[in-house]
Formats: structure tokens, sequence, C-alpha cells
């Protein structure tokens, strides 16, 4: 069950939460679950190489707030504010009603290398270079251990390589606990469109057991070994003439 299931939506309401929270009758239903649709196909459109990895939108009366979790927030504020000021006239002109007022909120990644969307972008992005893809992987792999995940696991399918014969191939490091509820999981899928194909990316990161009523302390990236203290000499006496 675990190992097929979307790790992501097995576990919603329980560690992980919504990416939408709003609530709507039977008739707005549909049409707000599209502009929700139109606004991170837009967001990602437009803002493909800020590093978005996360899109959370909350609805109110007359209000959408949008919360955007990115690993270059220079790039989606701008100078002076002017790349926000773009975005928000850009999704009004997407949606259909105008009169709602659009608050977008820009939330830095602290470990890039540890969210599963971006390094799924980043392997993306050298598998179209022609990057081999064991060396892609191997990588990835070392610099999410230097961001301090737990666990990660990597699947790639396709041609890999310009082979003539489709195939998939897996590497995972560490602990990745797919039908544990309480283990924080990261999941990401992108598609890489190479001279042989499409190549299917998908991402397992695992950040860690979220336990009720502890909180979730953020480990450093790096943990420097600690110091071993000087043994003390034991002096014995010698008492092998005493009679």
């Amino acid at each position: 069950m675990g190992q097929k299931i979307h790790p992501i939506g097995f576990r919603l309401g329980i560690t992980k939460e919504h990416a939408s929270c709003w609530y709507a009758d039977s008739k707005q239903y549909p049409s707000q679950l599209q502009e929700d649709h139109v606004i991170r196909q837009f967001i990602e459109k437009t803002l493909n190489n800020a590093g978005i990895s996360d899109i959370k939108i909350a609805r109110k009366a007359d209000q959408i707030d949008l919360e955007v979790h990115t690993a270059r927030p220079g790039v989606v504020v701008g100078r002076g504010g002017t790349g926000i000021e773009s975005l928000r006239a850009g999704l009004q002109k997407k949606l259909k009603d105008n009169t709602r007022q659009i608050r977008i909120n820009v939330i830095e990644v602290a470990r890039v290398d540890a969210e599963a969307a971006l390094i799924a972008e980043y392997i993306t992005q050298q598998l179209e270079r022609r990057v081999s893809f064991r060396r892609v992987v191997r990588q990835t792999i070392q610099r999410a251990q230097r961001a301090g995940v737990e666990g990660i696991k990597i699947q790639v399918s396709g041609r890999l390589n310009g082979a003539e014969i489709a195939r998939t191939e897996w590497t995972r490091e560490g602990r990745v606990p797919l039908h544990t509820l309480r283990a924080n999981i990261d999941y990401a899928y992108k598609t890489a469109q190479t001279t042989y194909g499409i190549l299917g990316i998908k991402i397992w990161v695992f950040k860690g057991e979220i336990i009720p009523g502890q909180e979730d302390v953020p480990q450093p990236a790096n943990n420097q070994p600690r110091r071993r203290q000087p043994r003390r000499r034991q002096q014995f006496e010698d008492r092998s003439n005493d009679s």
C-alpha cells in the first residue's frame, strides 16, 4: 500500500496539509478548483527560474492568499517589489473575477538540497543537458546527505543514456519508510524532455518522523563530530616484590 500510493496524499490530515485551504458550495467548487490550477500553472511558468518548491492557496470572501516557497526569493520579489506587482497583475488578468484582492507571501526555502521538488528540477535540468544519469544521481544524493536528510530515493525511467529499450533504475540511500504514517516524506515528480524521448524522475525524501507533542527542530546541515577528551593515565603501584 505505502509503496504504490502517492506519499503526500496518503498522509493528508495526519502529517501533511492540503495545498489549497478553502470552502465552497457545490456550484462554485468546480470554478474555484479550476482557478487554483490556473494560478499554479501561471506561477510555475512565469517563475520557472526561481526554484519554486510549493504553492499554497487560501481563500476568503473577496481575497486570495498565496504562499510561494522558493529557493530564490529575490527573483520573485524583484527590485523594489516590481516582481510581485507584475505577478499580481498577471494573475488578475488570468482570473475571471478581477474584483478580488490577491496577496502574495514569499517564503525562502531553508534547505534547498532537502526539497524533493527542487531536487527533481535539478536532475531534470542536468538530464536535458545530456549529463549521465548515474553521475547526476550520485551528485544529488551526496548533496542531499550534506543537507541533513535521513534518507532519499531517486527513480529515473525512460531511454536512459539513449538506450534503445526503455528501463527503470532507482537508488536509495538511508531510510525511506513509505508505510509509516508519521514519517515526514517529501515527494516530487518531473519529466525531462530529451532528444531520445521523455524521462520520468521521481524523488522521495525522508526528513524524519513527526511525533505529536514534540517540536520539529531542524538539524544543522554539517554536524561536526565531538572532540574526544584526552584519556587520563592511571598509575598503578608495583607490589610484585612485596612479601
